[in-house]
């Protein structure tokens, strides 16, 4: 579809949204146009940010990148991946 044919399909479609679901539109093209521009953060870095986010990398590093397998998360609460519809 030409971009002209795309514009004003997405022109037609959004004549049919209810101000909720309008409302929604709106919010997801801002974040994709903000994305365009790099991240957007609501809320400064904190120090404790930067440290959790730096004991995080050292844990991933002490354990070769990797982290820990689903099966072994799911154990600590008697879980199995069978346990869940998506894996039946």
């Amino acid at each position: 579809m030409a971009v002209n044919t795309l514009e004003a399909k997405a022109h037609e479609l959004l004549g049919h949204l209810g101000p909720s679901k309008l409302a929604a539109v709106v919010q997801l093209l801002e974040v994709m146009i903000h994305d365009e521009d790099g991240p957007v953060t609501s809320e400064p870095v904190s120090e404790e940010d930067r440290r959790r986010f730096h004991e995080g990398q050292a844990w991933f590093a002490q354990r070769g990148g990797k982290g820990i397998p689903m099966e072994e998360v799911l154990a600590e609460f008697g879980l199995k991946p069978e346990d869940f519809p998506l894996n039946k």
